[in-house]
């Protein structure tokens, strides 16, 4: 499935800033693209978004998000729409992936799962999934806090299928060191943001290119859920940074709240600070790969 790949790149699938032109402005540039179910806004705009991507993507690798988690009101619809249109790759958050492990590897599918912590990680492992999204410290959106060279050893201990590493990375030579430390994949987001494929606000994408990462605040003040976002993007929404009280409510996508958020409020990854334009996806993965290699020809050859 992933023969033809020009980096081993998985772009994050981002919540309200995924578009369908970006996953295949990612796959045909040899990256694997990915989406939100979420990101349709009803049933009917998904089962649309799969057949384009159907269409458009016959051979090359790509991937939908699945939110897992209870509150998902389209849980059953979007799963039985996985089910119909088979996507390559599901990437299972924000629950248990029991359910569509089964459904997926119905129809010959791999299964990734996002985990924070190695606690989550043996649990997703004991549900057959084929990969571990490891979201390490410095993330975009809902991040961990663990070291990545740490939790890549400690996940290692116990798990052979595919490893994927998020957290901070967004430059090709981040890219050759997460192989280099073990992982399958390298996981990229916030760079992905300023592109104009993207379906993020113009403001949102010049704020990525106006702020490094002295910018990014850890918080949980805005979902509940532990979080990087920009500190201008709080300051804009008449947020104090240095005042910011916890969220009591957990995730809930049964309602308009969440959408709200992630829609008003702007989250970036430590990684920020290497944006410096808004450009086409083509152009971005093209740069990743000059950085890549030239990284790897700077390698120290030892005896």
């Amino acid at each position: 499935m992933f023969d033809k790949l020009s980096l081993p790149v998985i772009v994050a699938p981002m919540f309200l800033v995924s578009s369908v032109e970006m996953v295949i402005a990612s796959c045909k540039h040899g990256l694997v693209g990915s989406i939100p179910m979420l990101n349709a806004r009803t049933a009917e705009d998904a089962e649309n978004m799969l057949k384009e991507l159907k269409k458009a993507l016959p051979t090359e690798p790509w991937a939908v998000n699945f939110i897992a988690h209870k509150s998902n009101k389209r849980h059953d619809v979007d799963l039985e729409l996985i089910k119909t249109y088979q996507p390559p790759i599901v990437i299972a958050s924000l629950g248990h992936p029991g359910k569509v492990t089964e459904v997926v590897h119905s129809y010959g599918g791999l299964v990734f799962s996002d985990v924070a912590s190695v606690k989550h990680a043996k649990k997703a492992a004991e549900a057959n999934v084929d990969g571990l999204i490891l979201v390490a410290a410095g993330a975009g959106g809902h991040a961990g806090t663990l070291n990545p060279f740490g939790f890549l050893d400690s996940v290692r201990e116990f798990w052979t299928g595919y490893t994927i590493l998020a957290g901070g990375i967004s430059h090709g030579k981040d890219v050759l060191a997460a192989q280099i430390m073990g992982a399958d994949f390298a996981y990229m987001g916030t760079k992905f943001i300023a592109t104009e494929e993207s379906a993020a606000f113009e403001d949102y994408k010049q704020m990525l290119v106006d702020t490094t990462i002295e910018d990014v605040l850890y918080t949980d003040a805005i979902s509940g859920v532990h979080a990087n976002f920009l500190i201008p993007s709080l300051l804009k929404n008449n947020l104090d940074p240095t005042n910011l009280k916890r969220k009591e409510e957990s995730i809930d996508f049964s309602s308009m709240s969440e959408v709200k958020m992630w829609r008003d409020v702007w989250s970036a990854g430590h990684g920020v600070t290497t944006i410096k334009s808004i450009n086409k996806v083509s152009d971005v993965a093209s740069q990743l790969k000059k950085e890549y290699e030239e990284a790897k020809s700077k390698l120290i050859p030892v005896v």
